[in-house]
């Protein structure tokens, strides 16, 4: 169970003390190789899970995607663990020193969803290995096959005092989340985050969410549509827009709503020419309770008016393909809810502050997408809207590189992993003052105000705190 897996994993690390470079160096070489020997596998397993993943996109999403990942911790660890020089005040400076080392935190526990098992655990997993951690980690019920891949790949490199990992045998989940981690990693939805902070606040464990949201997609008035359209539709077909920061809906001008529509149908056709019925190309949603969600969402907002196109014929399964919806309203579940499936709300606007106030009146997301050639109103929009990244004339590419941080803020999340900031995410930033034994800093002990030692005193609380407002009243210092 949890409990004595983790009981027995933070006793291993106190006994044991932080690894070493090389130690942290070696395991990271071991993870990237098992990355690529086991590829095959996991494509197989994820399609198996899905009922229909391309190969394609299991490899680029999540086996590169983590790969990279790996390559950027293995490149920068040396540099990541070096303690870091800083300045001391001023009145403490000369002989003294002062630094920051990063410390692992201990323990950290990582929650994957079912989306992304293979990227949302071992992304994480590579930095808490880069941060000197210990990691247990809970696979989603809804991928058996792919979490066996994950527990083999891991078993034969970690062994069970470094690694620990349950899947969907672990029948209640939150017996996991109720653990005192010393951190603990969740993706996934708002709902359940609510859930994972309350869990967590039990034993003040530090989190890091990353919860998606509703990731707009914003064309400006001077950006070509057809190319906007293809590239937004290509967020929405990658595993069938079941990613976090996937583009939720378009914010496009009034009087190109229709053009950008027609433009999204055509570069889904372009995509799958024949079609998506039983085509091993197109990503299958996971499963018939996730099927119902999207169709629940796409039934509402058709009975209240919204009007639907279809990009490509369905037969109602799970490969079901992109629905664009257009003259929508904000009573609609689909302009509520995270869609994290193939249906694209299109939002028409008339001016540039209409985008503004319209994203800004929302709930932070994940992610915020904007076509336009004109860098100074690129700036603008990036000024006044907050996202957890940005990708400008495209969609998504600001998370696969590895150098930058991935998290949200707000609704969508708080903290991150990827690069320097997840090492310092999952290690504890601890300050080292060293004085030197010549240094004086009897100066500052009582008795105060008296002999040269009070002059010392009186000059230095002057120098840094000047003069109190004698007309607010109080005591003058030294009286």
């Amino acid at each position: 169970m949890p409990e004595h897996t983790l009981s027995r994993l933070k006793k291993r690390f106190r006994e044991e003390g932080p690894t070493a470079y090389q130690v942290r160096r070696d395991m990271l070489d071991a993870l990237k190789k098992q990355l690529s020997r086991y590829q095959d596998c996991f494509s197989d397993a994820a399609a198996q899970d899905f009922g229909g993943r391309p190969a394609f996109e299991s490899r680029l999403i999540e086996v590169i995607g983590t790969t990279w990942v790996v390559d950027h911790a293995r490149r920068n660890l040396k540099k990541w663990m070096s303690p870091e020089s800083r300045w001391p005040q001023m009145l403490f400076s000369g002989p003294n020193r002062l630094r920051v080392t990063y410390q692992p935190k201990g323990v950290v526990g990582i929650i994957a969803p079912w989306n992304m098992p293979l990227y949302l655990s071992l992304g994480p997993l590579t930095t808490a290995i880069a941060a000197g951690n210990k990691a247990i980690i809970k696979l989603p019920e809804d991928t058996p096959a792919a979490n066996q891949v994950i527990k083999t790949l891991l078993a034969e490199i970690f062994d069970d005092n470094q690694v620990v990992v349950f899947g969907e045998e672990l029948s209640d989940p939150s017996l996991f989340s109720r653990q005192a981690f010393d951190h603990l990693i969740f993706t996934g939805s708002e709902r359940v985050a609510k859930s994972i902070m309350a869990d967590a606040a039990k034993h003040l464990t530090p989190l890091t969410l990353e919860l998606g949201g509703k990731s707009p997609a914003i064309v400006a008035e001077d950006y070509d549509v057809a190319d906007a359209a293809l590239r937004i539709t290509h967020g929405k077909v990658a595993m069938s827009g079941q990613i976090c920061v996937a583009p939720d809906y378009a914010l496009v001008p009034e009087l190109k709503v229709a053009d950008f529509r027609d433009g999204v149908v055509a570069a889904f056709q372009r995509f799958f020419p024949d079609g998506v019925i039983n085509r091993a190309e197109y990503c299958s949603i996971i499963n018939d309770r996730q099927r119902e969600r999207v169709v629940s969402m796409l039934n509402d907002a058709q009975e209240k008016g919204a009007e639907i196109t279809v990009a490509a014929p369905w037969d109602g399964r799970n490969r079901m393909p992109l629905h664009v919806l257009t003259n929508v309203t904000e009573d609609m579940k689909v302009m509520q809810e995270e869609v994290f499936g193939p249906l694209l709300p299109v939002v028409g606007y008339k001016a540039p502050d209409d985008v503004i106030n319209y994203v800004s009146a929302r709930p932070h997301p994940l992610a915020l997408y904007l076509f336009s050639r004109n860098r100074k109103h690129a700036d603008w929009v990036l000024s006044r809207t907050q996202s957890g990244g940005v990708t400008i004339n495209d969609w998504g590419w600001h998370v696969v590189n590895a150098a930058v941080p991935f998290g949200g803020v707000g609704a969508s999340g708080f903290g991150s992993y990827h690069g320097i900031e997840g090492f310092r995410e999952l290690s504890n930033a601890r300050p080292v003052f060293h004085r030197h034994p010549a240094f004086p800093t009897e100066l500052f002990h009582p008795p105060v105000n008296t002999g040269p030692r009070g002059l010392f005193q009186n000059f230095w609380m002057n120098l840094y705190a000047g003069k109190g407002d004698a007309s607010l009243g109080g005591t003058p210092y030294g009286e």
